[in-house]
């Protein structure tokens, strides 16, 4: 192992965060780790992660905190409790938060870990497991110029498109437009294929047709493919993305602005998240539009 580089702490080890743990150990790393369910973060102790018992432990021992865990109230939890990360880094440290969060606690962060002289970014992700596995994320990064420098050799193990989008929150607000996007998308992914199959239609020749033109995008060839298997398990999870969508609309009415479809598509995710759905992957959004038998 090249110990010559910077000591990380990864904190949050599910669906995407053990994947890109996994990255920064591959690169050379040494890398701590900590996530509420021990059995999670099992595959990268064996490949030589080391186990702290909290938040602070890991930021005691590592000049960077990379955290991907899931709400905004876990992001609280990890950074600003008492044994949270901001208790154990040292001055000169940095942190950089990768869950989808709140712009408004994302600069909170920014401020509290100002004070200690510790650098903090918001660098949200897109790109699902897939990306996570391939190491080819897209990364929405706020924060200062030179604390993004620092951090953009270690992000490049991560994504392939990384980008500087400002001063603090301003990551997590060009996620919030990545999920807007999104959402409408589905939207019209989900009724694409009720419609070609109730038109008779073949809805693999269908995609393997329409993919190439106009109505091409990630969700129609990462995502449709998997609902004609049947296959609804998370990539991303509904639950995620309705607080997603519940963060965008919030922000929505801080601006004072309507968008009519992003409250169509949390009123349709939210009827599966009530329905015990919240665990699958945003592709069982065709459930809300067509019984399909599992």
């Amino acid at each position: 192992m090249q110990t010559s580089l910077s000591p990380l702490g990864f904190i949050g080890t599910g669906v995407m965060g053990n994947s890109m743990a996994g990255h920064l150990l591959k690169a050379g790393y040494p890398l701590r780790v900590y996530t509420r369910t021990r059995a999670k973060a099992e595959p990268l102790l064996r490949q030589g992660a080391v186990w702290t018992e909290n938040p602070a432990e890991a930021a005691r021992h590592s000049e960077i905190v990379l955290t991907m865990v899931g709400h905004p109230s876990d992001v609280r939890s990890v950074y600003l409790e008492a044994d949270g990360i901001l208790a154990g880094m040292k001055p000169g440290g940095m942190v950089i938060d990768m869950t989808t969060s709140s712009p408004s606690l994302a600069r909170e962060i920014f401020g509290k870990a100002a004070e200690k002289e510790i650098s903090a970014l918001d660098a949200p992700v897109s790109g699902g497991d897939i990306g996570a596995r391939e190491a080819r994320l897209s990364i929405m990064v706020g924060g200062d110029r030179g604390a993004f420098d620092r951090a953009k050799p270690i992000l490049e193990k991560l994504g392939k498109n990384i980008v500087h989008q400002g001063p603090a929150g301003l990551g997590q607000h060009c996620k919030l437009v990545n999920q807007i996007a999104i959402a409408g998308v589905m939207i019209g992914m989900v009724e694409a294929l009720v419609y070609a199959r109730k038109s008779g239609l073949d809805p693999q020749t269908v995609l393997s047709t329409i993919s190439q033109g106009a109505a091409g995008s990630w969700s129609l060839s990462n995502l449709a493919p998997r609902i004609l298997r049947k296959d609804l398990n998370p990539g991303f999870m509904i639950e995620h993305f309705v607080k997603d969508m519940g963060l965008a609309l919030e922000e929505c009415r801080r601006m004072g602005i309507q968008l009519r479809g992003l409250d169509l598509a949390h009123q349709l995710y939210e009827s599966l998240l009530k329905k015990g759905h919240g665990r699958k992957g945003t592709q069982a959004l065709i459930l809300a539009l067509e019984d399909m038998p599992l």
